[in-house]
Parts: structure tokens; sequence; C-alpha cells
């Protein structure tokens, strides 16, 4: 091998060694999980349609509806047992589930661990981690509320009740907040990502979509469209803890964490959830306080959950992570 030979040879190792480092950078983060899947427009859109109709149909009956016809059906569904109802609210939720799973997996030719994280594997003690993190800090601020004025809240503990509620929730919950945060962090953000080729419009974007599918909720005809900002708010949150740990784990966590202490610790008339919790508030509450401390826990609980998830992990690169660019360099390419 001549001179010259020597220096084609070493320029072509160097370039395809250059490739493969690269491609190894981009393989770990979460929005580039999508090319390896089959992201035809017409999948893409058959995927959406399916699996965020019901977002989309509560979505357009809520607007079509007048503010009478939406009172009867909160009222339909408070003369239905609350353990009833809520099993009845969350197993659609299931089927959902499967569909997004058996169309990612069929249609697109991808496997669940590409919408879920970018690692080898799901790492199960960040979901636990996440998880326990926000039920310890909703009991301390409830404690906290709690001993500072109880007036309006009453104990409402009846074990067999209570019981059965738990049995459900812990049953039923994982499918509702898995199917949201997958269609929403998963799915959505990841072909909207490689669609629009950045991090920061799927992260604007599922975030406000998220907000807004949750407006037939009965809290938003209580307070109004304000709680449209706690929403969207928990939307971003969600948005980005999934794109600085370029996994969902965190966020599948703090979701199912969040919901379970909806259900299962108090519980009021105008809620969501009507369950048989530990708690009731059973007083007429100012709907703009009501507001003012749902936005208290976007402005105070979230900044610190995220200083906590930051600093145990070890995010850094922020403004690239959440606002970068995405590109398709798979490594099958070369």
């Amino acid at each position: 091998m001549d001179k010259n030979e020597k220096l084609d040879y070493f320029r072509a190792y160097y370039q395809t060694k250059k490739i493969i480092n690269t491609n190894s950078i981009h393989s770990k983060m979460f929005i580039e999980q999508a090319y390896k899947g089959n992201n035809k427009w017409w999948r893409v859109l058959i995927t959406t349609l399916l699996t965020a109709g019901v977002f989309i149909g509560n979505f357009v009956a809520y607007f079509f509806m007048t503010k009478e016809q939406l009172e009867e059906v909160y009222k339909s569904m408070k003369e239905i047992p609350s353990n009833w109802s809520l099993i009845i609210n969350l197993s659609p939720f299931i089927l959902l589930l499967g569909m997004l799973f058996l169309l990612v997996k069929t249609l697109h030719n991808r496997d669940i661990l590409s919408i879920t994280t970018s690692r080898n594997k799901i790492d199960f003690k960040r979901f636990f981690f996440s998880l326990g993190l926000i039920v310890l800090l909703s009991i301390l601020g409830f404690a906290v509320s709690y001993f500072m004025d109880s007036k309006g809240i009453i104990w409402n503990f009846n074990p067999m009740k209570f019981g059965l509620l738990f049995l459900i929730s812990i049953l039923f919950f994982p499918f509702q907040i898995a199917y949201e945060e997958y269609l929403f962090r998963g799915y959505l953000m990841q072909q909207i990502g490689i669609l629009v080729k950045n991090r920061w419009f799927p992260l604007i974007f599922t975030s406000v979509m998220f907000g807004l599918f949750h407006s037939a909720n009965p809290e938003v005809a209580k307070m109004g469209f304000g709680v449209m900002a706690f929403y969207i708010g928990t939307g971003f949150f969600l948005g980005i803890i999934t794109l600085m740990d370029e996994s969902m784990e965190l966020a599948l966590g703090f979701h199912l964490g969040n919901n379970l202490i909806a259900a299962l610790l108090i519980t009021s008339d105008f809620s969501a959830l009507q369950t048989d919790a530990v708690f009731r508030y059973s007083g007429v509450e100012n709907p703009v306080d009501m507001l003012n401390e749902m936005l208290v826990s976007i402005a105070i609980v979230y900044p610190i959950l995220l200083f906590i998830f930051a600093k145990k992990y070890n995010w850094t690169n922020w403004s690239t992570k959440l606002s970068g660019k995405v590109e398709n360099q798979s490594i099958n390419n070369i």
C-alpha cells in the first residue's frame, strides 16, 4: 500500500467513524427514535385519527353543546355510583392504549420501546422516583393547606369504599395515563418532531393540545377557561421532562402519581373525578381562589420538580434539547 492509498484509507476510516459517532449520539435522542419506523403520511394520519379520536370528539362536542346541555351531562354523570362512574370513564383507555401500541407495531413497524425511551431498556427506577416524589409533595402540600384552613374539608374515609376505590385506581389509572403520555409525549411528539425538524414546535403543539383536549372537564365549566393555563402548563412540564431526559418514564410516573392523588386524597362536587376519597370538599369555594391554587402549583411545584430531576439526572444542554434541530442520521444509511 503506497502513501496515497494509506491516506485514502485513513480518510475513509475517519469519516466512517465520525458518522458512526454522530449516529450514536442521535440514537440516544428521543424524537429521533421515530426514524426507526415507517412514517408515511397516511400511516401517521390513520394512527392519529384512530387513537386521538376520543379527544377530538370530546373537544368538538364541548364547543357545540350549550351550557344547559353540559350541565345536564355533568348531572347525569353524578347520578352513577362513583366507583362505577370511574370504571366507565377509564375503561375505554385500555382499548385506546392497546390500539396505539398495535398501530405503532404493525403500521409503523416499530417496537414500543422506541416511543418510550431512547435508552436500551425502560428505567423503572425513574418511573417510581417520579411517582413517589409527586405523591409526597402533594400530600405535604395538602397537609399544610389543611392545617392552615380546613374549612369546608370533611373526613370522608370509608374503609370498604376506599379499598374498592384504591383497587380500581391501581388497575385502571395506569392505562389512562399511559394512553395520554404515549399519545402526546410519545407518538405525536416524535412524529411532529421529525416532520418539522426541530424540538420546540412539537413541545409547544403537544402541550397546547394536551390542555385543550381537557377542556370538557367539569373544572373548566366551574372555573372558566383560565384553568386551561394549568392543563397547558402541565403539558409543558411533562414535555420538558420528556425531552430533557430523552425518555418518558418521569412523565409517566408523575402523571400516574398526580391522578392517583386526585382520586384517592380529596374529591369535590365539581371535580372531574367523583370518588370515595379520604377527604371531601363540601364548601362553596371561590373559582378565582381555586384557579390561583392551581396556578401556584405551576409556578412553584413544577420548578421544584424540574430542579430535583435536573440535579439527580445531570441534565445539561437545555437549549439544544428543548429547541434544537431534529436530524435523520440513521446508521443504516451509511
